[in-house]
């Protein structure tokens, strides 16, 4: 896949806002113009780098990130990522599940930008602050708005091998669109659902409803 052929636009998937975690950071509430959901896969497995503590040697393979204010979704390959990264920083917020522990070390191999420094709201740090452990994704989704991946990283991995770049590109811009889901469930209903040890489906409050201003904006 050529670099010509990459960074397109993809058909959005509409929504009503924008918005913007304020709390989060700083008291009181921040108007939220422009945010970015981000999400990637990459090239090689935690095994085969030495383990999840040197992800940035892992490589990428595709990022996809989901912008408010285009309301699209754009694709990046790894030649296409100084174009990602310079884009970064243009967003009020950067929304991900794991984005800090995972997806900003990936990147750090190739930017001295410091990522943890851009607004960013993790949404695996804040369920696992409010609860005191993870819950995958998939399990978020399917209990909170019964959908559900449509693939693993594994077999991600498995179609980098194979040079399937167009079904990981897929695979990506599908996480991408649940973890905006769930965020935007979280910001308008206060709370998130998942299933207990008990098997019971119980109400997980979120922060970031509380520290949002969510303004509507157009090109």
């Amino acid at each position: 896949m050529s670099a010509s052929s990459v960074t397109r636009f993809i058909k959005a998937v509409k929504s009503d806002k924008d918005l913007l975690p304020g709390g989060i950071h700083g008291p009181g509430r921040r108007a939220i113009r422009r945010f970015c959901v981000l999400d990637l896969e990459t090239q090689r497995s935690a095994q085969e780098v030495g383990g999840w503590h040197r992800a940035d040697l892992m490589g990428v393979s595709c990022a996809v990130i989901y912008d408010s204010g285009r309301d699209a979704f754009l694709e990046f390959l790894e030649e296409d990522l100084p174009d990602l990264l310079g884009l970064l920083a243009s967003f009020d917020l950067l929304v991900g599940f794991n984005i800090k522990r995972f997806d900003y070390r990936v990147l750090s191999a190739y930017t001295d930008l410091d990522l943890h420094a851009l607004p960013t709201l993790d949404i695996l740090e804040d369920v696992h602050a409010q609860l005191g452990y993870r819950l995958s994704l998939d399990h978020l989704a399917e209990v909170t708005l019964g959908a559900r991946k449509s693939a693993s990283g594994l077999q991600a991995l498995k179609w980098w091998k194979e040079g399937r770049i167009r079904e990981i590109l897929d695979y990506c811009r599908q996480d991408v669109a649940l973890t905006k889901d769930v965020f935007l469930h979280g910001y308008q209903n206060g709370h998130l659902l998942f299933r207990n040890k008990a098997q019971a489906v119980v109400r997980l409050p979120v922060t970031w409803s509380k520290g949002l201003d969510i303004v509507e904006t157009s090109i």
